[in-house]
């Protein structure tokens, strides 16, 4: 075959691929309400290849493994791999960390080294206590080409933006879900999602973040607060503009079949008391992931009005 002719198959193969991302896109899918809800994160460095289901697909001593996800089960904990953009390091040894998002900022963290497997049986009794206050958060960024592509495609270049400004901070880690948003990056124990970062918005999507000022652009969920209360808080910031991580609370939620009335109240110099109008509504079946072909249909929060109290 010459390469001309290869040249050309290439490219065909290369246009006819489905890229969940590119869709969602094109589509205009909306960021907003699509955060994991969840408070507890375990993050375990592994330098090998993820498997498609993350820690439960490694090739562990069984007895640890079962321990570790007793244990995060109890806690309602979601298990992620980590691992540093760029060159993957081989020696030494390897973090494990455990993030509590606690109210009010109260942000707690425990972490510690594994060498042998047994090690690892460390994270369960670092699940029952509270950890350490103070310390900087973590900023987790999809990669994890073996669940999605997109991830893969989006992730490692915002994984290597971020760590050129934030070295320290920055792990590339296992599927977060909502792979149609790559590049998804989760601030934890902050406990926020982005979605739709590219490498030029994540610097200064992060730099807001860490200065108090989160956007509603790139913002998909607070992970402790469930999918209408994600739009509506989105929906604030949006109108009246940047806010810290904990200016603005959810204090009520009320449901009439579609439709959500949500009260938030703000510090200031943000609005005292914000009323949100929100309808629920299923968007038209799509395939949602690069490897999954069937169609779903994602739950869609539309903005029916907004106020001040």
């Amino acid at each position: 075959m010459n390469s001309d002719l290869t040249n050309n198959l290439a490219a065909a193969a290369a246009k006819e691929r489905f890229f969940c991302s590119e869709g969602a896109r094109l589509r205009g899918d909306p960021l907003a309400g699509t955060a994991s809800h969840g408070v507890v994160w375990v993050l375990i460095e592994y330098r090998g290849g993820w498997p498609l289901n993350g820690f439960e697909g490694l090739d562990l001593e069984p007895g640890t493994k079962a321990i570790v996800l007793s244990a995060a089960k109890a806690a309602r904990a979601r298990v992620l791999l980590v691992r540093r953009p760029g060159p993957r390091r081989r020696e030494g040894k390897s973090h494990w960390a455990v993030l509590h998002h606690g109210n009010s900022g109260a942000y707690r963290q425990q972490w510690g080294t594994w060498s042998r497997d047994e090690d690892l049986a460390e994270i369960a009794t670092a699940l029952g206590t509270a950890g350490e206050l103070g310390r900087p958060p973590v900023i987790l960024v999809c990669t994890h080409s073996q669940r999605d592509q997109c991830c893969a495609v989006w992730g490692r270049p915002v994984g290597r933006a971020l760590t050129e400004r934030w070295p320290e901070l920055v792990w590339e880690c296992s599927h977060v879900g909502g792979d149609r948003f790559a590049g998804n990056v989760v601030v934890a124990p902050d406990g926020v999602y982005y979605g739709n970062l590219s490498a030029e918005s994540s610097v200064a999507t992060l730099e807001g973040h860490l200065a108090g000022r989160i956007h509603a652009e790139y913002l998909r969920g607070y992970t402790d607060l469930f999918p209408a209360q994600q739009a509506a808080v989105a929906a604030t910031l949006g109108r009246f503009g940047p806010a810290g991580r904990n200016d603005y609370t959810v204090v009520a939620t009320s449901r009439d079949g579609d439709y959500w009335r949500i009260r938030i109240t703000g510090t200031p110099p943000h609005p005292a008391r914000v009323d949100v109008e929100l309808q629920a509504h299923h968007a038209p079946p799509r395939q949602l992931t690069c490897r999954g072909p069937a169609m779903s249909s994602a739950m869609v929060y539309e903005l029916m009005s907004i106020r001040t109290v």
